[in-house]
């Protein structure tokens, strides 16, 4: 069967879109689906993401790493499945939809700007592992904070954390934050399940700031919105600190469509 795709990204953060409301993939096929995601024998991509019906919502988002498996939240895919789902006439320019977290609700700005509503992070969820801060905003997250710019191996450091016996036996994403300014950070981020390095990250990007926030200790305060540099581009963070931990929190950046095409279930 040949099956119909497209493929977006978010600030370098790429996925395959499918409708699955027609096709109805079975969703047990890793094999398939790394093959999928590979970036020399398939179409390429950090995930995969299938649109599927919901009678809760507008429409539900079902995530897979690029390895194939079904995976927590990603942040950045829940901005390219708005634009998709906006595409296949599914819900207005707000939208309500399901994942791996629960609900979430998202807003598409005239510019195609996706601003995407995260789940509440409380201060019970939170805790500092030595060098750094761990937390879950919709994936898990260890956070370590750079004094500087240097360069770091990211692929090297990266695994370390991910498969350290702290957060085994799932393992973690890690990010290597820096501090610009007072409200704006450069990220780089090892993604669990992709296994190396990706361009940007949206979970990650939340969890650096709220981390960054907790290791300045400031006070509690009105939202606002930090910046976020990554290798693949800019995004925003958004959220309000209250005494039981963070709310309102936002992730703000863009969704675009790179191609589209079709390609065999059957590979082989």
């Amino acid at each position: 069967m040949n099956v119909k795709f497209s493929k977006y990204q978010g600030t370098g953060n790429d996925f395959i879109l499918i409708d699955n409301r027609e096709y109805r993939l079975d969703v047990h096929q890793a094999g398939l689906y790394e093959r999928w995601c590979n970036r020399h024998f398939g179409i390429g991509a950090d995930g995969l993401i299938f649109i599927q019906s919901s009678t809760d919502a507008d429409f539900e988002m079902l995530y897979f790493n690029s390895d194939g498996k079904p995976s927590s939240f990603c942040g950045n895919g829940g901005r390219c499945a708005v634009r998709f789902a906006h595409s296949l006439g599914l819900g207005g320019r707000e939208k309500l939809f399901l994942a791996a977290d629960g609900l979430h609700r998202a807003a598409l700005e005239a510019d195609g700007t996706v601003s995407l509503g995260m789940k509440d992070v409380n201060k019970l969820d939170v805790s500092v592992r030595g060098q750094g801060i761990f937390l879950n905003t919709g994936s898990p997250h260890f956070v370590l904070f750079q004094g500087n710019p240097e360069p770091i191996a990211v692929d090297k450091e990266g695994a370390h954390w991910r498969y350290h016996p702290d957060f085994a036996p799932a393992g973690t994403n890690v990010n290597f934050a820096h501090s610009l300014s007072e409200h704006c950070i450069s990220l780089r981020t090892y993604e669990r399940g992709v296994e190396a390095e990706t361009l940007s990250c949206g979970t990650g990007m939340v969890a650096s700031v709220l981390a960054w926030q907790i290791h300045r200790q400031s006070a509690l305060s009105e939202w606002k919105e930090w910046k976020v540099l990554t290798p693949g581009g800019t995004a925003y963070v958004g959220f309000s600190l209250q005494e039981e931990g963070f709310r309102q929190i936002t992730l703000r950046g863009p969704a675009l469509k790179v191609f589209e095409g079709e390609i065999q279930t059957d590979q082989r």
